[in-house]
């Protein structure tokens, strides 16, 4: 069926040349979308230099409305409900998305809620969050995100020296001050039920246990620390592509013995509960680690049906599927090569990935930070070493604790 190892057809890099069709001959079946991010803003009203949008090979961005149309939402509303019937799916969850979504004004976020919600009916919950910068973040918004239920996520790089290095507005001013007001807003007695996480990317010159200090500060559902979108074309900040050098673990692991050091844990830590839950023998829900098939796709603003963003850092058009919501369903996408590669599990992982004694919890990587020219996405992480030390840490330490817990239990008894 073309795992990623096995090649492939010249000037093609897979998994442009994996047989779909043979897989479903074989009894594979593509597991729905469970996840729709809806690019309601093509637009920013910052210049983050690490930005996938805007300072990535794709820059398809360039050619595209800045707003979703309504027609456009109707469309996608109706394709959403179509998945769902089709599916029998109780639960989804719509991301907008951007640019950044808050651009897209008041009025018309609503109107995106409330058509999707309407199109699924009672057949399903939709839940929707939002991601922001949080520098248009007002009470107009927050009463909105309040009336329908929507979940806010703000993008923070940890305190305002972090912040300012790459999150900055176009004309060079730093955005720290206006990010930290909307987010006062957000998390004072009236609004904090609406928050439900802080993003931050990774850079390795900020102190890793101060930045983590500062997002805790603000009291967060859930802290998602994301490695710099790169690939073996472009490699991370600080990381030679192949080095035994582990920058990134280190400094996650600095926070992680902080973390789990804190009775009771005071924050969810996205990568490193799904690592322990993947160590325990659990599923992922995040394609970052793990082989659990991943569920979501992307609706840009003129409607084109897309893979995961993070591919614009891969060469221009990678994430394009040639898919529209005015004329295609969401399940012609789930028969494509890109999306049957990230549902593949063990079979979707570079041969070197599948020898790994922690290839099922690392899964490989986020499959954007697989991207090499020649081979396309049949690699490994630029990210390896790092992630194969932060695995082998968190499992020492839980190993650790556990034999202390049964030395413990041995002498209770």
């Amino acid at each position: 069926m073309g795992r990623a190892g096995d090649g492939g057809t010249f000037g093609r890099e897979w998994p442009a040349t994996l047989d779909v069709g043979a897989l479903l001959a074989e009894g594979w079946r593509p597991y729905p979308f469970r996840e729709f991010v809806l690019k309601v803003h093509s637009r920013c009203n910052l210049a983050c230099d690490y930005c996938y949008m805007y300072e990535m090979p794709d820059q398809s961005w360039r050619f595209r409305p800045r707003r979703m149309s309504r027609e456009v939402i109707e469309q996608t509303a109706a394709r959403i409900a179509e998945h769902v019937h089709a599916h029998g799916l109780d639960a989804v969850e719509v991301v907008l998305h951007g640019g950044e979504p808050l651009l897209a004004g008041v009025e018309h976020l609503g109107h995106v809620v409330r058509t999707i919600r309407a199109a699924v009916g009672g057949a399903a919950r939709v839940g929707v969050r939002v991601q922001t910068n949080a520098v248009l973040l007002d009470e107009r918004y927050l009463r909105l995100f309040d009336e329908l239920g929507v979940r806010v996520g703000v993008s923070l790089d940890g305190d305002a020296e972090a912040q300012e290095r790459h999150r900055r507005t176009p004309d060079g001013r730093g955005s720290h001050a206006a990010v930290t007001a909307g987010l006062r807003l957000l998390t004072g007695e009236r609004y904090r039920h609406l928050f439900d996480r802080l993003l931050c990317t990774i850079d390795i010159r900020n102190d890793p246990v101060r930045t983590y200090e500062a997002l805790l500060a603000w009291g967060p559902p859930t802290i998602d620390f994301l490695l710099p979108l790169a690939n073996w074309e472009r490699p991370p900040p600080g990381r030679a592509p192949g080095a035994a050098a582990t920058p990134y673990a280190d400094w996650l692991i600095a926070i992680f013995d902080r973390w789990y050091g804190t009775a009771p844990m005071p924050v969810r830590v996205r990568l490193f509960g799904e690592i322990m839950h993947l160590l325990l023998g659990g599923a992922s829900t995040v394609e970052s680690v793990g082989i659990s098939p991943a569920a979501t796709v992307v609706v840009e603003t003129d409607g084109a049906i897309e893979q995961g963003s993070a591919l614009k850092a891969a060469y221009p058009g990678a994430p394009a599927t040639g898919l529209h919501v005015a004329r295609d369903r969401f399940d012609q996408a789930l028969a494509l090569p890109g999306f049957a590669a990230r549902q593949l599990g063990v079979a979707g992982q570079a041969a070197r990935c599948r020898a790994c004694p922690v290839g099922r919890v690392c899964g490989g990587g986020h499959f954007a930070h697989r991207y090499r020219r020649g081979t396309g996405f049949a690699n490994p992480s630029v990210y390896c070493p790092d992630l194969f030390r932060l695995i082998t840490h968190i499992r020492s330490r839980m190993q650790a604790d556990l034999r202390g817990r049964a030395a413990v239990g041995r002498v209770a008894r």
